[in-house]
């Protein structure tokens, strides 16, 4: 996909996917492993998921690439692993889309703090987010997304190795507090303007809280740039059920409405993250189509982009 491409699909809303984590949760996935790993060795789970999304109105995919950078799998013991997981979860996710929707490479915060862990400076960062930029544009995706990033000075580091690897679309979403604050210092509303600033495509928030608690930040992030403002946010606040789960408090029906106020606040690219389901982008495609009086249906859309 090229950058303009991207524009154009994203002059009319555009549909993301939902949860992977909480799912694969759900399914068996042991609580403390290495997500990717896991995902990477159990295709006909992640794939029934994604293709679900699809079916669901999904338009872009993320790739369940998340964690899946040299530092973190290195946690897990797994870091001459990260050419081949990376690989294989992309090629799940384009088997899963199967032309009906754009693929991201999906990155995120390695769970290091730039200036205080040691071993971890601007240098490290770069190298990190660039090996694993380079293996995802290899292995074909549309799209970069950095999300559930933590830190602005990282997702800048993020966002430079993306710009000098590749022309892809890049979108970046931060995760933040109610208030708009990014958890290692600083608001996203004064820092969008910032991040547009460095060439990317789309910008906004990720996992963070419920819908309901982000119409100002949306609002505010929406009057100070000119790209489309993302919004993916959990489905509610959780409480950890007996078994240890996060248990979400809105419904499919009740998160797409909270979704109508963020796109009436200026939110254009929309989805889900911890809690959802194929079941809450469903509802959020169809509150959409009867949000917005005269637009094409987002299921038409989304069956022919390719």
């Amino acid at each position: 996909m090229t950058k303009e491409e991207f524009k154009e699909l994203t002059r009319q809303p555009v549909l993301l996917d939902g949860a992977v984590g909480s799912n694969m949760l759900k399914a068996g996935m042991p609580r403390g492993s290495c997500t990717e790993k896991w995902l990477s060795e159990h295709k006909d789970l992640i794939l029934a998921l994604q293709k679900a999304y699809v079916e669901a109105g999904t338009q872009i995919l993320y790739a369940p690439t998340f964690g899946a950078n040299r530092i973190s799998l290195k946690e897990h013991g797994l870091g001459e692993e990260v050419t081949e997981i990376n690989r294989r979860l992309v090629e799940y996710a384009k088997e899963a889309a199967d032309g009906r929707a754009y693929v991201a490479g999906d990155i995120t915060t390695t769970g290091k703090i730039l200036y205080f862990d040691d071993d971890y400076d601007d240098s490290d960062a770069y190298d990190n987010y660039s090996e694993q930029i380079q293996i995802l544009v290899d292995a074909g995706v549309d799209l970069i997304v950095a999300e559930t990033m933590i830190s602005f000075d990282e997702a800048t580091i993020a966002l430079d190795a993306c710009s000098n690897i590749c022309d892809l679309p890049l979108i970046c979403t931060m995760s933040v507090s109610s208030d708009g604050g990014i958890f290692y210092g600083g608001n996203l509303v004064n820092l969008a303007a910032d991040l547009e600033s460095l060439g990317i495509d789309a910008v906004g928030l990720n996992c963070s809280v419920a819908p309901s608690h982000l119409n100002s930040i949306v609002e505010n992030i929406a009057a100070r740039v000119s790209i489309p403002v993302v919004a993916k946010p959990n489905a509610g606040i959780p409480e950890i059920g007996p078994d240890g789960n996060a248990l979400y408090n809105l419904t499919p029906e009740e998160f797409a409405q909270q979704m109508m106020d963020l796109y009436d606040c200026g939110a254009r690219i929309l989805g889900g993250c911890c809690g959802t389901n194929p079941d809450y982008i469903r509802a959020l495609s169809t509150a959409l189509d009867k949000h917005i009086h005269g637009m094409r249906p987002i299921s038409e859309i989304s069956s022919s982009i390719h």
